[in-house]
């Protein structure tokens, strides 16, 4: 195994301890999710933040990302 294996494997690792705690927990705002949706202006129904220009754009960016990366991942890295 070398170094880049260890490194991610180990960010990995955090990330289920993070999450794993952030469960646990139960706190509002402490999840990957819950930090996602507010980054990029999701709210549940009944409780919808306002909708600018600028999360437009974070969520087109967030989609270009996504198709990109799976994209890249079931090509092979052709794309």
């Amino acid at each position: 195994m070398d170094i880049w294996t260890i490194g991610w494997l180990a960010w990995l690792g955090l990330f289920v301890v993070l999450e794993g705690v952030a469960l646990a927990r139960k706190a509002p705002d402490d999840t990957l999710s819950e930090h996602v949706w507010k980054w990029f202006g999701i709210g549940r129904p009944g409780n919808r933040p306002k909708f600018s220009g600028w999360v437009k754009f974070r969520r087109f960016a967030l989609l270009a990302f996504l198709a990109w990366l799976v994209a890249h991942f079931l090509s092979g890295g052709a794309v």
